[in-house]
């Protein structure tokens, strides 16, 4: 079953260029021309992934991007003409997976949109929620449980990083290592900023975030997810 891929731009040539290339790869396509129309088709459509605009007239891409992480973890592109570092890592920081910056080749979106969806789905399209050890969590409704108990305050990226490391138990990861296979290439550069959301992803999984049973520092080196409590 071909993927729904939702692109939302205010630039109806750029949409059909995108469209149908993508439409080329195999893909279902939705598309979307404002905010409203692109929260609509959302909710009507459920896509497996986003390419959405940041700058646009009505409701801008960075509040479609809040909103829609209310409910869904669903992969989302931005597409911008921002450089600026700390607009990126806003955006980053509430929950996209990746940029690309305009102009930008239909060949080079075309490659950026098969790695979320790769990390997300992976071979196992569809599938219900994973347990490791005592943590039970799904990726597409973005729930995790500890002990039976549900975790509700994990941001995007939080949830990234725990479900990367539960599904490698007793690897251990450099920090370059982690941010790249549960963050992607979009934050390369951020690497010193792992150390705060290991911290409070402890605060909210762990009984004792000082002595953590699940997320074990490897000191000189990262991090290392243990299938505690089982």
């Amino acid at each position: 079953m071909p993927k729904k891929i939702l692109v939302v731009d205010d630039e109806q040539k750029l949409i059909d260029m995108i469209k149908v290339f993508l439409l080329k790869d195999g893909y279902d396509v939705i598309t979307a021309l404002n905010g409203r129309e692109a929260l609509r088709c959302f909710e009507a459509n459920q896509p497996n992934l986003i390419v959405l605009d940041w700058m646009m007239p009505d409701v801008s891409g960075l509040e479609i991007l809040k909103e829609i992480r209310k409910t869904s973890m669903v992969p989302v592109i931005m597409l911008t003409a921002k450089a600026d570092e700390v607009d990126k890592l806003l955006g980053l920081e509430l929950g996209a997976d990746d940029y690309i910056t305009k102009p930008f080749s239909l060949r080079e979106l075309s490659a950026r949109i098969k790695i979320p969806l790769r990390r997300v789905y992976g071979s196992d399209f569809g599938a219900n929620a994973e347990t490791a050890g005592s943590i039970k969590f799904d990726i597409k409704s973005r729930s995790v449980w500890v002990k039976g108990v549900p975790v509700t305050n994990l941001t995007p990226t939080e949830f990234k990083i725990l479900a990367f490391l539960i599904r490698h138990p007793g690897q251990v990861f450099s920090r370059l290592q982690l941010m790249d296979g549960a963050l992607g290439e979009a934050y390369e550069g951020y690497e010193r900023s792992l150390d705060t959301h290991m911290s409070n992803l402890r605060k909210k999984i762990e009984q004792n975030p000082n002595e953590p049973e699940y997320i074990q520092t490897i000191y000189g080196v990262g991090y290392k997810f243990l299938l505690g409590g089982s």
